[in-house]
């Protein structure tokens, strides 16, 4: 049995060995992948894995990782961002929408 990834970073290799292959970042309601491939509008991508690591003290802590894709072009990775009071609202909102259709 696979444990669950403890830190940031082991979540992130996993996400790469599992074919997750680009890191995204959220620009202006979109996703941008490293290598210039065309930018995902937030609202499309999907919400495949994620793990979620919260700071034994500190809520500045509170991290989220997503594996995600592109449905339009089957790109899959990764992005990481705050959760809690530091989390970017429209990210934050879209993602927990798609986590809860997936239940």
């Amino acid at each position: 049995m696979r444990r669950s990834p403890s830190t940031v970073t082991e979540a992130l290799n996993a996400l790469r060995e599992a074919g997750y292959t680009v890191d995204y970042q959220l620009v202006d309601g979109a996703l941008y992948a490293d290598g210039g491939n065309a930018p995902c509008p937030i609202g499309r991508a999907v919400v495949e894995r994620f793990y979620r690591f919260e700071g034994p003290s500190d809520p500045g802590d509170q991290m989220i990782v997503y594996g995600l894709r592109d449905p339009d072009t089957g790109l899959r990775g990764s992005l990481a961002a705050a959760y809690g009071p530091a989390a970017d609202p429209d990210l934050y909102d879209h993602l927990t929408r798609q986590l809860r259709r997936r239940s």
